[in-house]
């Protein structure tokens, strides 16, 4: 008996109807930010990191999944409730942990357990955590965290239109997809959004300042893109899950994601203020 296919029109429309609810409700909860933010962030950070352990588990790595998920919401918490000096200190603890629980098996971890572990707090845990620092930056903190977002969207628009129009090169063999000219593409569309936010928010030299924070953003999200890339290749799978109907997993959708609010927090409290003086 043979399986019904999905028609392209069909497959795009799901895509395109999960793409509007992600992107919604991604806007609704920033808009709101303190615990509604860090709760949701928590709860699609959850979902991430099962997948990702999926990934590890396809290789036959046996990361310590429930240690590591409860230290990365233990991270989260405490990052949105705490000062950040103690909450910094949950990381380096969680990781002490999450290796003790695993050299305490009956089975002792290996170095690749205790690698995917710690790699999946940091890149689900630590990096996330800085979404919720970066909301949480006084009276700039929604519009640098709308920012960061409306730049990310703009790099997957821009890769997108141009990739498809006039990409050529391809740009690694990690994501075949991808082109040179997607990525400049890209790059170009982020800066041109970063102008526009430097000017709103109002920075001394905002228009310089915004595009180059636009570059910035466009290069950490295609890392990002092509870390996920990276490890599900390696995994042999297509999609990290079918979470996300036309998207594929949770992991596919926020990849880009992942890497950028630990810059863009790290520019506007550490380098922001130099330039500005």
């Amino acid at each position: 008996m043979s399986v019904p296919q999905r028609s392209p029109k069909a497959t795009s429309l799901a895509r395109l109807a999960s793409g509007w609810a992600v992107g919604a409700f991604g806007f609704v909860v920033v808009m709101l930010g303190g615990w509604w933010f860090t709760v949701a962030v928590g709860v699609i950070v959850h979902l991430g990191l099962l997948e990702f352990f999926r990934m590890a588990q396809f290789k036959g790595i046996r990361p310590a999944t429930k240690t590591t998920l409860v230290a990365v919401q233990l991270l989260l918490f405490t990052t949105q409730a705490i000062p950040s000096d103690v909450a910094a200190a949950v990381l380096p603890a969680s990781g002490a942990v999450i290796c003790g629980w695993l050299l305490l098996q009956p089975q002792t971890g290996t170095i690749a357990d205790i690698a995917a572990s710690i790699f999946g707090l940091f890149y689900l845990g630590f990096l996330p955590s800085h979404w919720i620092k970066l909301r949480a930056l006084g009276d700039s903190g929604l519009a640098l965290t709308l920012l960061a977002c409306f730049l990310i969207v703009a790099t997957d628009i821009g890769s997108y239109v141009i990739g498809r129009r006039l990409g050529r090169r391809p740009l690694s063999p990690i994501s075949p997809g991808k082109t040179v000219e997607g990525a400049l593409g890209g790059v170009a569309c982020a800066m041109a959004v970063g102008v526009i936010g430097g000017l709103w928010i109002g920075w001394q030299w905002g228009w310089l300042i915004g595009a180059l924070l636009g570059a910035v953003v466009a290069l950490f999200a295609l890392v990002g893109d092509l870390t996920e890339s990276m490890m599900k290749r390696d995994a042999g799978l297509k999609d990290s899950g079918d979470a996300i109907p036309g998207h594929g997993g949770i992991l596919d959708r926020i990849d880009s994601y992942l890497f950028v609010p630990a810059v863009v927090y790290s520019l506007v409290t550490l380098v922001l203020p130099l330039l500005q003086r």
